[in-house]
């Protein structure tokens, strides 16, 4: 059974896109098999790992509307082990099209069902809004990683977050839990940046990972390659704290079974 993990914030530019990305890449590294769901309108993950948007016909809106089996629409990337349920423009109608849909929270949930036997972990990447695509996302998820940029809201958009998960908890998917929150575009040269990362990790303790997401050229550029970060350079700090996060995420899932 695959460990779901939905990656959200409801903040933009918080490099959401770009840690479900690297981290995907980073757990495939590792032997494992992973899918990548791209919910995001943007088709950004997508195109993180080499497929173009624009040229797909089909995507996770055929599976979320026209309930299209999943296995049909998956392609392979260029990491040994990675695949990627794509995204592209085409899904901003779904928010419209399922407003008014029964059970339109469990639409994911009841499409990628099939297939959980067939990864070890699926990760969902959400869109910056707690619209009808992350409530799917939630909804389906066994867990939330919240990537949280190293700036002045923080605190306050991620108290925001995890009252909005809370009620999604309570509402629909009773045994979703925060899997961690990772600090991303750290600069240890910025006093505010050190002060946040303080201020979360005194707040939420053992939730914060120890791996922390500098901000860094590789992460900014390997996007336009089509590549994640760890592969487009992985001796760079940006991949090398993904593949630190990729293994806490991995220690964490080992602990939580035994």
């Amino acid at each position: 059974m695959a460990r779901i993990v939905a990656v959200a914030n409801q903040k933009g530019g918080v490099g959401k896109t770009t840690t479900s990305v690297n981290l995907a890449a980073a757990i495939a590294l590792q032997g494992k098999s992973i899918l990548l769901i791209d919910l995001d309108p943007q088709g950004n993950a997508t195109s993180g790992v080499g497929v173009d948007p624009r040229s797909l016909q089909k995507t996770i809106y055929n599976c979320l509307i026209k309930q299209d089996i999943c296995e049909n629409v998956i392609q392979k990337t260029s990491v040994n082990g990675l695949s990627i349920l794509p995204s592209n423009a085409d899904l901003a109608g779904a928010e419209i099209e399922l407003a008014n849909v029964e059970g339109r929270e469990h639409h994911l949930r009841d499409a990628i069902k099939g297939i959980h036997d067939a990864y070890d972990v699926i990760v969902l990447d959400c869109p910056p809004a707690l619209g009808i695509l992350t409530i799917n996302a939630l909804a389906a998820a066994k867990s939330v990683l919240i990537p949280v940029q190293c700036e002045y809201y923080a605190m306050e958009g991620l108290s925001r977050l995890i009252g909005s998960i809370e009620r999604v908890k309570q509402s629909i998917n009773l045994d979703l839990f925060i899997e961690g929150i990772v600090l991303t575009m750290f600069d240890a040269r910025n006093t505010l940046a050190r002060q946040v990362s303080e201020q979360v990790r005194n707040h939420f303790g053992s939730k914060v990972y120890q791996a922390v997401i500098p901000r860094n050229v590789t992460l900014a550029e390997a996007p336009s390659y089509g590549r994640p970060g760890i592969l487009y350079n992985a001796a760079s700090s940006g991949s090398q704290a993904y593949l630190s996060l990729a293994k806490e995420f991995l220690d964490h899932g080992e602990k939580s079974t035994r």
